[in-house]
């Protein structure tokens, strides 16, 4: 059986998206998937074994110009590869009004969430078979649950099993010595609310080099880098690495002996590695997106008002929206939390 999934982002959305797969392949032996996904994250559904085949995505570059994209040939190309294979089935389990285009493009028929059940209201006319699965539980959930009624199998009670092994995988070779023993600090987010005081991060390097650790801090983009680069300049065994890959991120966080991370995509990288982490949240739920897995952690603010999912923190004593309720969580606090969890030295 072959079947194309339609989930383009986040990163930490296909993540959440895995342990469905795993459901899927156990009931049905010799499933395999095919998965439409944004380039930036092509490399997330390889991980799961029952991934055949990638087709990337580029719709940030036709958004911004269209009528290029189109002259340049980019949709005619995507809707070769999307029409290339016949499915036994597609399923849209992004269900908002991106995804809904690419449905679109697809020249048969797509499962998908009825009307009032999408993340976007109008996602569902592009669906020939829809489906009612209610938003207000875990993503995760949600997705098993996606799965097992388009593919018509009973949704197992296990906890949830993202299906991949890091020693397993032909993962990259990296150009850089990693430390005998280091931890992974996600210090950055696409949300001002989520982000942990830049004071707080160099206050837990020093609290985790005194202990015996390196730490290294991944980034994203150029402005991640330069906060990385300040966080590592209390101390000589803290690293700010460069933009890297995903197979490359993965290489060394499933090798870390533990993580520390805002809520972030990262954060779910750490727990498909199963490696102990505590994810930090404010503004948002971890109820329906926080970390999920063996060895996952959080610590939540206890602030009235998390979580607010405001990208800027709209209480009157926030400086330039800075998060109030990330502010209050401890170095000590969190170290502590942190080194509860950690393998004994």
């Amino acid at each position: 059986m072959r079947v194309l999934i339609i989930k383009l982002t986040s990163m930490g959305d296909l993540m959440h998206a895995l342990p469905a797969l795993t459901d899927a392949a156990q009931a049905i032996p010799g499933i395999e998937f095919d998965w439409v996904a944004d380039k930036t994250f092509s490399e997330v559904p390889l991980w799961h074994p029952a991934v055949h085949r990638v087709i990337t995505t580029a719709h940030r570059q036709w958004k911004k110009n269209v009528i290029q994209s189109w002259r340049d040939g980019l949709f005619s190309e995507f809707n070769r590869q999307l029409n290339q294979h016949d499915y036994d089935l597609v399923i849209d389990l992004q269900n908002n009004m991106k995804s809904a285009t690419v449905s679109w493009f697809y020249k048969g028929d797509v499962h998908g969430l009825d009307k009032g059940y999408c993340r976007e209201k109008f996602a569902y006319k592009a669906y020939k078979h829809r489906y009612a699965i209610p938003a207000n539980q875990h993503a995760i959930d949600r997705m098993r649950q996606i799965l097992s009624q388009t593919l018509s199998y009973p949704l197992p009670d296990t906890a949830p099993d993202y299906g991949i092994d890091f020693t397993q995988y032909d993962l990259p070779i990296l150009d850089f010595d990693l430390p005998e023993k280091y931890l992974i600090f996600v210090h950055n987010a696409s949300w001002l609310s989520k982000l942990w005081p830049l004071a707080s991060w160099q206050g837990l390097v020093n609290k985790a080099v005194e202990q015996g650790y390196s730490v290294l801090l991944p980034c994203g983009n150029d402005e991640e880098y330069q906060r990385a680069q300040q966080i590592a300049a209390v101390s000589e065994y803290a690293y700010a690495l460069p933009r890297l890959s995903l197979n490359e991120v993965a290489a060394l966080t499933h090798r870390a002996q533990g993580a520390m991370c805002s809520d972030t995509g990262l954060a779910h990288l750490a727990a498909v590695a199963g490696i102990p982490t505590q994810t930090l949240y404010g503004a948002t739920d971890t109820h329906l997106i926080g970390t999920v897995g063996k060895n996952q952690h959080h610590i939540v603010s206890d602030l009235i008002c998390a979580p607010c999912y405001k990208r800027s923190c709209p209480r009157p004593e926030a400086v330039k929206g800075a998060p109030v309720c990330m502010d209050q969580i401890s170095v000590d606090m969190a170290w502590h939390r942190l080194a509860e969890i950690l393998p004994a030295q």
